[in-house]
């Protein structure tokens, strides 16, 4: 009744899904991405069962992971429209009706080297996610989290990102969900403002770190004609972080800059987590044109951070404007950050530049990847008609969804930010519910923008 067929992982020739499809026979087909899975009583029995039961066209389950002989719980995440990132985790079962591989095999249109499998999951219409655990796994990549939280932007992986990234595109324009280059609507009018950026440093217990964060902002070289403040918004912090910025404000000399004015804003006890401190603060009256990202826990590269964002957002072709009242061209610039320690030292895979952003497509391939990049500034009047969600994680990537949709990016491939990794970073080592959470939230963000997209919202 099964027909099994390994795969080594999801990356793989769209010939090898073809010879799976040519040379089985049975009812079902299951692929395995790993050579070592072990059954619980009834497991596969199970598997067919609710293929049988639902009429989907593969069923994949939750299971366990074995990691030097250790038994552990994996669970794994229900399937939506929204799940396009290439790096989906189905866990390394795969149960295929058989009648419905052939069919999706005989529509694959493109020799893909590494998308097969990813072309034929994107092209099914209903992937049942099992919630009991059927299997064991040998797990192989025992890497923490946040160290494989930027596999997908390693240079040595580039030539399997441009293929998902066509394969992706292409599914967008089979349903209808595909940008055109080019085609954007106006940006609001600026009106005016007290100054032309703001620095937003939103922050919760970070007494290790802020007075680092205040510091490189407020040290920000700005040309004649051009001003910015810093803004941190405290959510309640416990530790002594409120006094730290209340020093800055009170002319502490180790965290004074030379230019730059520091405001600071105490949030009341209601839930507002990070995107909610950046509601508050592109809201505030003080609040400058643009909004710059500084993560409390993160600095700038140098000096020239903040002047590099206004110019970016005022260029006529490649020339910055000399008006700091000049019209801007983007309604958000993303630039390049590197990884490091606490102590500056560069981190593996070192700068993530995002290179896999283009002008035509990058709006498109935004929707398969998990991030858009760091530093982040945003057009305020723009900002202000979209807001953050109030979520700790993934607010950024909520808004970025949404403005490409709408309004031209830029890009600075300059480095202008160092990420800073460390034991409190909130994705520095995440168990797997945490993950799945933060996983599923991404992917609902996607379904969002995607219905958004085919609705021509």
């Amino acid at each position: 009744m099964i027909a099994t067929f390994f795969l080594p992982g999801r990356v793989c020739a769209t010939k090898a899904i073809r010879e799976i499809a040519r040379k089985t026979t049975a009812k079902y087909t299951m692929i395995c991405l790993k050579p070592e899975i072990e059954w619980v009583y009834l497991g596969q029995e199970r598997m067919i069962q609710v293929l049988e039961m639902t009429g989907a066209d593969m069923a994949y389950s939750d299971h366990f992971a074995k990691i030097n002989d250790v038994v552990t719980e994996a669970p794994v995440i229900d399937y939506q429209a929204g799940a396009l990132r290439d790096d989906f985790d189905f866990g390394a079962v795969m149960l295929w009706r058989t009648d419905k591989l052939r069919e999706l095999v005989a529509e694959m249109n493109t020799e893909y080297e590494y998308a097969g499998l990813y072309d034929l999951r994107l092209r099914a219409e209903r992937l049942e996610h099992i919630p009991e655990y059927l299997y064991y796994e040998v797990e192989t990549d025992t890497r923490k989290s946040g160290e494989k939280l930027f596999d997908y932007v390693d240079p040595r992986n580039r030539a399997v990102q441009i293929e998902m990234e066509a394969c992706v595109t292409a599914h967008l324009k089979r349903i209808g969900a595909y940008l055109q280059p080019g085609e954007y609507k106006t940006l609001p009018e600026a009106g005016e403002f007290p100054v032309t950026a703001s620095v937003i440093i939103p922050c919760k217990n970070r007494a290790r770190t802020i007075a680092d964060a205040i510091h490189s902002a407020l040290n920000q070289k700005v040309r004649e004609g051009y001003s910015f403040n810093v803004i941190v918004v405290d959510d309640n912090s416990t530790d002594g972080t409120a006094e730290i910025i209340q020093e800055g404000i009170n002319g502490d000399a180790s965290l004074n800059g030379a230019n730059g004015e520091l405001i600071y804003i105490a949030q009341d006890k209601t839930w507002h987590a990070i995107g909610g401190n950046w509601n508050v603060a592109i809201h505030d009256p003080r609040c400058g044109k643009y909004a710059i990202q500084l993560d409390s826990d993160d600095t700038y590269f140098d000096e020239n951070t903040v002047q590099k964002f206004i110019d970016k957002f005022e260029s006529a072709g490649s020339e910055p404007e000399q008006d700091s009242h000049a019209a801007p061209r983007f309604g958000m610039v993303i630039g390049t950050y590197q990884l490091t320690n606490m102590a500056g030292e560069i981190l593996p895979p070192g700068v993530i530049d995002h290179r896999e952003w283009t002008d035509d497509n990058g709006r498109n391939n935004a929707l398969r990847i998990n991030g858009l990049g760091a530093p982040r500034g945003f057009y305020v009047p723009l900002l202000r008609t979209i807001n953050y969600p109030t979520t700790k994680y993934g607010e950024d990537y909520a808004v970025g969804l949404r403005i490409s949709r709408d309004y031209p990016i830029g890009r600075i491939y300059d480095v202008l930010y160092n990420c800073r990794r460390w034991e409190d970073n909130s994705d520095a080592n995440c168990d797997i519910v945490a993950m799945n959470r933060n996983n599923w939230y991404k992917d609902r963000l996607r379904t969002w923008e995607l219905k958004a997209r085919m609705n021509n919202d």
